[in-house]
C-alpha cells in the first residue's frame, strides 16, 4: 500500500519532466504517461502493473511504447528516463551505448548537452558515432578491431588533441578528410 501510494505521488511529476525533455529533445507534441493498475497477487513489484504510454502526434492518445516510439523516439525517451534517474540516485558512472541512435543535427547536439550536464554529478562514458555528441566529452577514445591470421583483436586508444581533431572530421565527413571537415570538427570542440 506505501509503495503504491508512492508511485501515485511521483507519476504526475514524472510524466511532467518526461514530456518536457522530450520536447525539448524535439518532440514537439511528446506526451509521456504512465499508467498504474492493481494486480491480483503481490509480485516483486508490489501489487501494481506499469505501463509507460507515449505519443508523438499532436491530439493522439498515447499508447505503449513498445508497439508505437521509432527508434530516435526510444533513444530520446531512454535519455531522458535515465537523464531523471541520474538525478534522483547517487550513481558513480552511467553506461550510453549508442543512445543516440536514430537522431542527428540538433536533436543530436541536445542530447550531448543533456549528458554532458549528467556529467557534473557522475562518471558518463558514451559510445557514439556522431560528431555532435563525441565533441562534447572531456575525453575522447577511439576503439578499433585489428585482425592477425589467427583471430580479430579490439582496441582502444586515448585521442590527443590533433588525433581527436582528425576523429570528428571523420564522423563529418568519412575516411577522406577534407580542410572543411577538420575547420568544422574544430568549431564543434571549440563549442562543447
Amino acid at each position: 500500500a506505501e509503495l503504491t501510494k508512492t508511485r501515485q505521488e511521483a507519476i504526475p511529476q514524472i510524466e511532467e519532466r518526461i514530456t518536457s525533455m522530450l520536447q525539448e529533445l524535439g518532440i514537439d507534441h511528446a506526451t509521456f504517461r504512465i499508467q498504474r493498475s492493481k494486480t491480483d497477487d503481490f509480485n516483486e513489484y508490489g501489487l501494481d502493473h506499469v505501463q509507460f504510454l507515449f505519443s508523438a502526434n499532436k491530439n493522439i492518445e498515447p499508447e505503449d511504447i513498445a508497439r508505437v516510439a521509432s527508434g530516435g523516439e526510444l533513444s530520446r525517451l531512454m535519455l531522458s528516463l535515465k537523464s531523471l534517474i541520474a538525478e534522483t540516485r547517487a550513481l558513480p558512472t552511467i553506461i550510453f551505448d549508442e543512445i543516440d541512435s536514430g537522431t542527428s543535427g540538433d536533436i543530436a547536439d541536445k542530447m550531448g548537452s543533456i549528458m554532458k550536464a549528467m556529467s557534473d554529478n557522475m562518471q558518463v562514458i558514451n559510445i557514439t558515432h556522431l560528431p555532435q555528441i563525441a565533441s562534447k566529452g572531456d575525453y575522447h577514445y577511439l576503439v578499433y578491431k585489428h585482425d592477425d591470421q589467427d583471430t580479430t583483436h579490439t582496441y582502444i586508444k586515448s585521442l590527443e588533441d590533433q588525433e581527436r581533431v582528425r576523429e570528428i572530421a571523420k564522423m563529418l565527413s568519412g575516411e577522406e578528410l577534407t580542410e572543411t571537415a577538420l575547420q568544422n570538427a574544430r568549431e564543434f570542440l571549440q563549442k562543447s
